[in-house]
């Protein structure tokens, strides 16, 4: 059984000035350049938190939310409270909302079967994550996961929530809107609580995030007494339905270094794709994958020509994918990009990451760092269907790294949730 609470989140107040100088992307999207450009939009910037300049970041973390707190620019609610937030956005020319659910998520490992990754995690962001997590003692990002909701229960409490006045409106820097709704009323966190004890989730992004919470929570354990209600068992979530019109994914384009088209590649291609010649702009291979969508079809530039590949036979696919996965992942376009293109074509191998393979979502940015030497071959590829993601993840198989990109991502410095162990739920 799912268990969600409501929890006293930590929050900026209007003494920190305006939130748009204040909110970021989560810490994983953040490079040098766009945090320097945090840093001079506030003094209290939410990068100084979730990822300080300083060369001991944690520490100089843990400082600020302590100085901020006595300052009066972080302050911690009375009441616990959930919060329904919602992103607007324009994509493509349409304008997109997507709405979900901000809670305390008991933390599931993942053979509990309440909690699916759908990623493979790296040891060394883990690292990063858990030592912050040591130091400051707080969520201080949530994790994404979606969930099913096919009779539209939440759906429509999101929907009758979002006619009230909210707590939070803000519009970032990428012209996403964000606006929060904080739900405190009893009768209200019970209904959330019974309508999500019954649902499996998807982690979508955070899953390093989530994965060093379970490390935390297990080190606490093993520190001291605790109780079930500590929050350390907890973690913050937003949580979307799978329904949602608004959840968007994103395609991740792959950049390959140390690879070339020759004429046997294009031989051995032949032989899976119906390969042409289609141009030699960004243009016509967008063009190209939008025309095709509904196949299993590619495009690659090699610097001066754009090549369409379009599957023939998915038969002989199955037969060469790895037999390990289930029957839904056998014909997902990254899969056959990766297994069969790279692996079985261009015998790649094992590819190690910014020295064999590059992932970018711009197409623009791909095209260029071929243009420019810095890779040989760009592939692209559509993005995959959120529902698949879901259904894949549940049944306990995780797809090629860099698969998908949710736009938008959750904003980070919204609310912050206290962990410490004396921190109740």
């Amino acid at each position: 059984m799912v268990d969600i609470r409501p929890f006293r989140a930590i929050r900026y107040t209007k003494k920190a000035g305006d939130p748009q100088n204040l909110i970021t992307l989560p810490y994983d999207k953040i490079d040098s350049s766009l945090q320097r450009t945090y840093y001079n939009k506030s003094p209290y910037n939410y990068c100084r938190l979730i990822l300080p300049m300083e060369e001991n970041k944690y520490e100089a973390a843990g400082q600020r939310i302590e100085q901020w707190t006595r300052e009066g620019i972080l302050s911690k609610e009375e009441h616990p409270a959930v919060f329904v937030s919602r992103q607007e956005f324009t994509l493509s020319g349409k304008t997109c909302v997507r709405t979900g659910l901000i809670a305390a998520l008991r933390l599931y490992s993942y053979d509990e079967d309440m909690v699916f990754p759908h990623e493979i995690t790296y040891s060394g962001p883990k690292a990063d994550r858990l030592n912050m997590l040591r130091k400051v003692q707080k969520d201080l990002e949530p994790v994404f996961l979606i969930y099913s909701d096919p009779e539209s229960r939440t759906v429509d409490f999101f929907a009758e929530t979002a006619k009230t006045k909210p707590t939070i409106e803000v519009v970032d820097s990428y012209g996403v809107k964000h606006t929060v709704w904080k739900i405190s009323d009893s009768q209200k966190l019970e209904f959330l609580r019974k309508e999500m004890e019954d649902k499996s989730l998807v982690i979508t992004d955070g899953h390093h995030r989530y994965e060093s919470a379970i490390a935390y929570r297990d080190e606490i354990r093993s520190e001291m007494k605790w109780e079930k209600d500590s929050a350390f068992n907890f973690h913050m979530c937003y949580m979307v339905p799978v329904q949602d019109e608004g959840l968007v994914v994103l395609p991740t384009h792959r950049l390959l270094k140390g690879f070339n088209l020759s004429k046997s590649v294009l031989a051995e291609l032949n032989k899976f794709f119906a390969v042409s010649e289609i141009g030699s702009t960004i243009e016509v291979a967008e063009a190209y994958l939008q025309r095709h969508g509904r196949e299993h079809v590619f495009c690659v530039y090699d610097g001066s020509k754009v090549y369409g590949l379009l599957l023939k036979d998915d038969i002989n696919v199955v037969k060469i994918i790895d037999t390990g996965c289930p029957k839904e992942a056998y014909l997902l376009d990254v899969v056959i990009l990766r297994d069969l293109i790279f692996k079985r074509v261009m015998k790649t191998g094992e590819m190690q990451m910014d020295k064999h393979i590059v992932y970018t979502g711009s197409t623009k940015e791909a095209f260029e760092k071929v243009k420019d030497g810095e890779a040989e071959l760009a592939f692209f590829v559509n993005p995959i269907n959120p529902k698949m993601v879901w259904e894949i993840a549940r049944k306990r198989w995780r797809l090629p790294e860099k698969s998908t990109d949710f736009y938008p991502k959750p904003v980070s410095g919204l609310t912050m949730m206290d962990i410490s162990p004396d921190e109740r739920l």
